[in-house]
């Protein structure tokens, strides 16, 4: 039986290999439409925060550093003044990439569960794309609350479960199941890493129960979208 921490080292590993190919990838399996989800989901946070400076933004399973750029570019059309931009990821590929990409972060290399990072120090934390992967959840939205300042709050962008019925929905299972997987392999080279994806979500909590994990954790659920037919959700929820 592989244990919890076996697991998510084989996660990490995972991600270690596909990290240079993993924006190319990115962008042709969501046909550049990821970008906007992300952009959507900076927007609303800035607004439901509604404050003219920021300490920090956190952003967990940060990847190659794309949700800053879009954290910082929000902040700039908004004219928000943001100190600091922190990436945290345990792969070590990944943040090789988001240095050089993202000049303006600081990366550190941990994982969600135990944040490299002070108590009541950030007035966001986000993770896009990345919460499924985390084997110990609990463990980390613990995590999430201890760092956030009051009233801060943590953004999450993810592929939730869905109860799928028609047409519309028969379409995007066969894209996530057999689209997918073959053209990031392809792109990739690493084909169980995007049989992986499909396979993750599938195991992945509805929207409601994400919510409720949340809820049960502390956090007030202030804000939740579903983009695309429900490929992709956003919560915003507040400490």
């Amino acid at each position: 039986m592989e244990t919890k921490e076996e697991r998510q080292k084989k996660i990490v590993n995972m991600f270690d290999t596909i990290a240079p190919t993993y924006d190319l990838a990115n962008r042709v399996l969501s046909m550049g439409i990821d970008r906007r989800w992300r952009d959507i989901g900076c927007q609303r946070a800035y607004e439901i925060l509604d404050r003219e400076s920021l300490t920090q933004i956190t952003d967990v399973a940060c990847g190659t550093g794309d949700l800053l750029i879009y954290w910082q570019k929000n902040a700039q059309k908004l004219d928000i003044q943001v100190e600091k931009y922190i990436g945290v990821d345990p792969s070590v590929k990944m943040l090789e990439i988001a240095k050089e990409k993202v000049k303006f972060a600081k990366f550190l290399d941990g994982k969600a569960q135990e944040l490299p990072i002070a108590d009541s120090s950030t007035d966001i934390v986000s993770i896009s794309y990345g919460i499924r992967n985390v084997v110990d959840r609990g463990d980390a939205l613990k995590e999430f609350y201890r760092v956030l300042k009051s009233g801060g709050l943590v953004v999450i962008l993810e592929f939730t479960k869905q109860n799928r019925d028609g047409f519309l929905s028969k379409i995007v299972d066969f894209g996530m199941k057999r689209v997918l997987p073959r053209v990031g392999g392809l792109i990739s080279k690493n084909y169980e890493a995007y049989r992986y994806l499909p396979d993750s979500i599938e195991d992945f909590l509805t929207t409601e129960m994400l919510e409720d994990e949340l809820k049960a954790q502390g956090f007030k659920v202030r804000y939740t979208k579903s983009f695309s037919f429900g490929i992709s959700t956003l919560i915003i929820a507040q400490k």
